[in-house]
């Protein structure tokens, strides 16, 4: 188990040396958020006018989609952002500019998201993936897919951004605050914490 109490350092840290780089890892949300809408809108209306599948199997196929993000995210958040780096130096650093440097700096908004040139390589990769494993079906499955990837950057974002709501919401702001805050080895999701109970990672209630 890893506790921490993350410092909330305020400004956002250079991560990089050279100039160009450094302004590729900011972004605002807006526009990998957009960028993504974009994506995901053009696969769904592809795979209804250029693949013979019907509007039952595609509407299936696309939350299906969006219900293998939640997953998805989850195990990202666990076993990838928070890889175990303390014997090697790469992999460390590797593990902070993709995550450590969230933690350390929360209320950095413009490291909430992948930059776009990443974004868009990220979703092209996807496509190619999924199109040799399901051929056909990518074309509904993936938009679903994609659409939770945007739900999280969104509700990420909000949780970052904003006061939480006073309404049944608020306990996405509570569960992300406990993973930053209180125990980071907790709460991996963000989006749901719906695969935490079910991989016990919950945080106990006191």
């Amino acid at each position: 188990m890893i506790r921490t109490k993350t410092s909330q350092n305020a400004g956002s840290p250079k991560l990089f040396e050279n100039r160009n780089l450094e302004k590729l890892t900011h972004t605002h949300i807006a526009v990998p958020i957009g960028i993504f809408i974009i994506f995901s809108s053009f696969l769904l209306c592809f795979s209804f006018a250029y693949t013979n599948l019907r509007t039952f199997p595609i509407l299936l196929l696309f939350f299906t989609g969006m219900i293998a993000f939640t997953l998805a995210e989850y195990l990202m958040h666990r076993f990838l952002y928070h890889i175990n780096s303390t014997y090697n130096k790469k992999i460390k650093r590797l593990q902070y500019l993709i995550h450590g440097v969230h933690h350390d700096h929360p209320k950095d908004k413009s490291r909430l998201a992948m930059p776009p040139i990443l974004s868009l390589f990220v979703a092209l990769l996807l496509l190619l993936i999924t199109y040799m494993l399901i051929n056909d079906l990518a074309f509904a499955f993936l938009p679903g897919f994609v659409m939770g990837y945007t739900t999280y950057l969104y509700i990420h974002y909000s949780i970052h951004a904003y006061p939480p709501p006073r309404n049944k919401l608020r306990i996405l702001w509570k569960h992300h605050a406990i993973h930053h805050y209180k125990d980071s080895g907790k709460a991996f999701g963000v989006s749901s914490p719906f695969w935490d109970y079910v991989f016990k990672t919950m945080p106990e209630e006191k």
